[in-house]
């Protein structure tokens, strides 16, 4: 793997949500931007997810470890707080975050339930709103505000579901947050790493024949692991991207581009 300078992000901070285990795609993200010297933010669920995330945070000696469940506006509050009193500013926001109740995300979408659908689109995709419009405030030099989707926002995957629309809706947002915080020089990505064996993508339906097909089809016939999500996402905030905003990014061998 191409290696970026490791003091790239030196002096900067990076707040990264949704960290569940060492095989998430946030802990990639974690490392990496650990690598080129940025200093982390780092949260975890809740009491039962901390023994998980905890050890993880303190290897990468992460000086901001806070409970976050998105749905609760006091906890975002502290979160930010806790952020600003450390660093007085941010420099980037990773939200990898998704979730859907199971019924409906293993049913077809027309059968989804109006509550599962709220709560998809609300922890799936306007949490990004809400912290990036806390983050924003934090921005005043510019900054760089990321998220993570899936090639079901734009392709029917089968087994997908629920979550390709609310992803759909995601990558909207990105587009809309970059059009309204460009001029403030925040920069906003989606990116669209291809199937990895996370304990979240374990919960769709058909997910072996998910990786299966992502081997077969793409053209590197490889997976991407959690390090080149991490390497990818690093490097949209760094310098070198600095005119790259609004788009999806994909990270999955050139799957997107087979019919």
């Amino acid at each position: 793997m191409v290696q970026l300078p490791a003091g790239l992000l030196a002096g900067k901070s990076a707040l990264v949500v949704g960290i569940a285990n060492e095989n998430s795609i946030a802990y990639g993200c974690a490392k990496a931007f650990r690598a080129l010297g940025a200093e982390l933010a780092i949260t975890y669920l809740n009491d039962k997810a901390k023994p998980h995330v905890a050890p993880l945070a303190e290897a990468l000696g992460a000086p901001v470890v806070m409970p976050l469940d998105v749905r609760r506006d006091d906890q975002l509050d502290a979160l930010f707080a806790a952020v600003k009193a450390r660093w007085g500013a941010l420099d980037v926001l990773v939200h990898s975050i998704a979730y859907a109740p199971k019924a409906d995300l293993h049913g077809r979408l027309i059968d989804s339930s109006r509550e599962g659908f709220l709560e998809a689109i609300d922890v799936s995709c306007h949490s990004f709103v809400r912290m990036a419009r806390r983050a924003a405030a934090l921005m005043p030099d510019g900054g760089t505000l990321i998220t993570m989707s899936y090639y079901g926002a734009e392709k029917v995957i089968p087994d997908y579901n629920l979550m390709g629309p609310v992803k759909a809706a995601l990558e909207a947002a990105v587009r809309y947050l970059a059009f309204e915080l460009g001029p403030q020089g925040i920069r906003v990505h989606a990116v669209s790493p291809g199937p990895l064996k996370t304990r979240a993508a374990s919960g769709l339906k058909g997910f072996d024949r998910l990786l299966s097909d992502a081997v077969m089809r793409a053209p590197t016939h490889s997976l991407v692991s959690i390090d080149d999500v991490g390497a990818a996402t690093a490097f949209l905030a760094t310098p070198y991207a600095k005119l790259v905003t609004g788009g999806t990014i994909y990270i999955d061998g050139g799957y997107n581009i087979i019919g």
